[in-house]
């Protein structure tokens, strides 16, 4: 029974650091670093197991949040002062790899995810009641 509890709870940890990870990729498409690069979208990547209940715990955890590799978008705008300056891509501005209607998905399946460990967390917590109840 606790072990449901605590693979729940290790969910829930993971999902918000997941939405956490996703609020930052909206929050910063549209910026750029003090070199002018653009902020390229990062990923949370799940592990299986809970390193903080010890080692072969059942649960997930979130890895390490990695950038992803995905091709900056470009557009052709030579009058912007970030415009690519010389080579085949002259002209053309790179804009962040973050897509909002992705984020936004990823956004409301994270949500599903961690409403689905609070019902399984509900659901626990009634069954545990009703054992109880039985004994008493």
């Amino acid at each position: 029974m606790f072990s449901t509890l605590d693979i729940s709870t290790s969910a829930l940890v993971a999902q918000r650091t997941n939405l956490n990870t996703i609020a930052g990729n909206v929050a910063n498409m549209n910026s750029r670093d003090a070199d002018g690069e653009p902020y390229r979208r990062r990923v949370a990547l799940f592990s299986p197991g809970d390193p903080s209940s010890g080692s072969g715990a059942p649960g997930v955890h979130v890895a390490e949040i990695v950038e992803s590799q995905e091709p900056f978008r470009l557009e052709y705008e030579p009058s912007d002062p970030h415009a690519i300056k010389s080579g085949p891509k002259e002209g053309y501005v790179q804009y962040s790899n973050v897509k909002y209607s992705t984020e936004m998905v990823n956004a409301m399946m994270a949500t599903r995810i961690y409403e689905a460990n609070v019902t399984v967390m509900e659901i626990t917590k009634t069954m545990t009641a009703a054992s109880l109840r039985l004994l008493a």
